[in-house]
């Protein structure tokens, strides 16, 4: 989950993984080795990537039970997954408008 997410959000911010890197004071093989989920940065680097990025630490190890849909994210806690299904589908609507 960490590594998807830290992606999404490299990329949302229209980074490079060296460009990231620089910003958190880490080696681009760190940035890298995240995203191929090789390793997992150290408690205090967690921080510093959710103040980074605006996020919880929670969302960046996928405990915080939203999706993320196009940058925004939609608490669906509670919800079933037809519920779910239709959310998107609804979202997918007002794109199509």
């Amino acid at each position: 989950m960490f590594a998807n997410r830290i992606k999404y959000l490299r990329q949302s911010r229209e980074l490079n993984q060296v460009q990231l890197a620089e910003k958190l004071g880490v080696a681009k093989q760190s940035v890298s080795n995240w995203e191929n989920d090789n390793i997992m940065p150290s408690v205090e680097m967690l921080e510093k990537i959710a103040d980074f990025f605006g996020v919880s630490t929670d969302y960046l190890l996928g405990r915080d039970g939203k999706k993320i849909v196009d940058g925004q994210s939609i608490d669906v806690t509670g919800l079933k997954p037809r519920q779910i299904e239709h959310v998107k589908l609804i979202v997918e609507d007002f794109r199509d408008i």
